[in-house]
């Protein structure tokens, strides 16, 4: 897992190094502006005879910027650095670093404080940015000359590199308040900011790199990140190799409810998905009218014709769920399941009476709109998986609003109902009851096309239903679900990638897991 902090937490880290080992403030400066600078070389192949302009503000990250400036020109750059305060504004350790470089190469220092002039002038001459004006404490719009210069250097076009975050960036969220950087490279310190991983923000961030500035593992492990990004391995570890001596009934059952006319398709990618992750059992409880067509398309798994009224199913269909329950060990409720009114009755009272691991998608969520209170009296695991448009409907907003707070919305929204909340869409946010919450690195812009929710409806209640932690069953399966859409979009391209093909992806996810495994062992 990679811990991913806001910017309080990130401050309350550097001042734990700096006074629990005595190591100056000063030193960490140095630290982190050097290892900047060894990103620069890296990812531009080399810097000598390169012409460089560093924007500084007058905060850290200017402090770091003039760091920056004095390692390239010791590389053999040509740097001119443009800060935008004069120098007396500056204070502690900023003020140091920007007094040294003063002194080293007085005539490439140019204090700015009205007229961008000189700035705009030395953007036509720079080879590469350096954007070092706001660090990771801004918490609104950026504003006066600030403002101008990151509007100066989006402009330019000249490639950016970002110092800790780009420049116009709330740090904690996703939300893009006013102007900002669009960065080429931003390279953080000690660990990930949740702008680097939350959209719209992370749009912005182009390559991400991170530089160990000292702080001590222990000391991250103390803080209580609550935040985190899953990696592959995590993933993998969900996963231990099935023994020998082994029967289907192990795996768990799990019963889908969903279906309705001209969305069977939606069910059938539920199950199919389901199966493809190692559930034992699946059987998808449909429309009587519409069961011909789940028999024919489902050969692996079972189906359970309920009653229904020209296709949609109807509030009596509980009674058969209910006969039916025994050896089920997870609900899958919503892919294709339309919100005629007497399914929507059947979807509340199936989530009031049935205290089973549940994962709600698509029309379930929709009929959650109105009576989510429900949700607080489930005495088993649920797990919301909505994308914005729903979530919009459930909290009576709009979806805008809704993107704008990716994380706080869905961390919020966990915590006061006690469900975990998937808020699908880029850098899908898995948010947990008790604060923690993951964000999702893997997926790519193919993956938005019809189905592609249901294959994650079948893969989380698929864990579910083999009695995985509800939890680790939705970022789990939401970094699964990304990874095989990753890897279907190599071979199919993303313009043509369909829901099916990631579906069709997952056994060469897992037999990679398995041979990962039989050499390791």
């Amino acid at each position: 897992m990679i811990p991913v902090t806001t910017a309080q937490e990130m401050r309350a880290l550097d001042e734990a190094t700096i006074q629990g080992l005595g190591l100056p403030g000063v030193v960490l400066m140095e630290h982190a502006g050097f290892g900047v600078l060894l990103h620069i070389e890296d990812f531009f192949e080399g810097l000598k005879g390169k012409n460089i302009l560093v924007v500084c503000g007058k905060g850290n990250n200017g402090g770091d910027g003039f760091v920056v400036a004095r390692w390239a020109m010791s590389r053999g750059a040509q740097v001119e650095v443009v800060l935008l305060a004069e120098l007396e504004q500056l204070g502690g350790d900023a003020l140091i670093n920007a007094s040294v470089f003063k002194k080293l190469y007085p005539e490439r220092l140019h204090c700015v404080t009205e007229d961008a002039g000189v700035l705009e002038g030395l953007l036509g001459w720079a080879e590469i940015v350096v954007d070092g004006v706001l660090g990771t404490g801004l918490s609104s719009a950026a504003r006066g000359l600030a403002a101008r210069a990151i509007e100066l250097i989006n402009a330019s076009e000249r490639p950016v590199v970002a110092i800790d975050i780009p420049s116009g960036l709330s740090a904690d969220t996703g939300w893009i308040p006013g102007p900002a950087v669009d960065a080429d490279l931003t390279v953080t310190f000690g660990l990930p900011k949740v702008a680097h991983y939350t959209f719209p923000a992370a749009e912005l961030v182009g390559d991400l790199r991170v530089v160990d500035i000292g702080i001590p593992p222990q000391f991250v492990e103390k803080a209580g990140v609550l935040t985190h990004v899953p990696e592959e391995l995590d993933v993998f570890l969900l996963f231990p190799p099935r023994p020998l001596n082994v029967h289907k009934g192990r795996y768990g059952h799990l019963l889908g409810v969903c279906g309705s006319p001209g969305k069977t398709g939606a069910g059938i990618m539920t199950a199919q998905a389901a199966l493809r992750v190692g559930t034992g059992l699946v059987t998808m409880g449909v429309p009587a009218s519409l069961n011909p067509v789940f028999e024919s398309s489902l050969l692996e798994a079972m189906t359970l014709p309920m009653p229904d009224d020209d296709g949609y199913l109807l509030e009596g269909a509980l009674e058969v769920i209910a006969n039916n329950l025994e050896g089920k060990t997870a609900l899958a409720i919503g892919p294709g399941l339309g919100t005629n009114p007497s399914t929507v009755t059947l979807v509340r009272a199936l989530l009031a009476e049935v205290d089973l691991p549940v994962v709600v998608d698509a029309d379930g969520v929709n009929a959650l709109v109105g009576v989510l209170d429900l949700l607080k009296g489930r005495r088993a695991p649920t797990v919301l998986t909505p994308h914005p448009g729903e979530m919009a409907r459930l909290l009576g907003t709009i979806p805008g609003e809704i993107q704008s707070r990716r994380l706080e919305t869905a961390r919020e929204f966990a915590r006061e109902y006690g469900v975990i909340l998937v808020l699908k869409g880029a850098g899908t946010v898995t948010a947990l009851p008790d604060g923690r919450a993951y964000v999702n690195p893997t997926g790519n812009p193919g993956m938005a096309s019809g189905g592609s929710g249901d294959v994650l409806t079948g893969i989380i209640g698929g864990l579910l239903a083999q009695g995985m932690d509800a939890g680790e069953a939705a970022w789990g399966g939401v970094y699964l679900h990304g990874l095989a859409g990753d890897k279907a979009a190599q071979e199919k391209g993303e313009v043509a990638l369909l829901a099916g093909d990631m579906i069709e992806v997952l056994p060469s996810v897992f037999k990679e897991w398995e041979e990962w495994s039989a050499s390791v062992l």
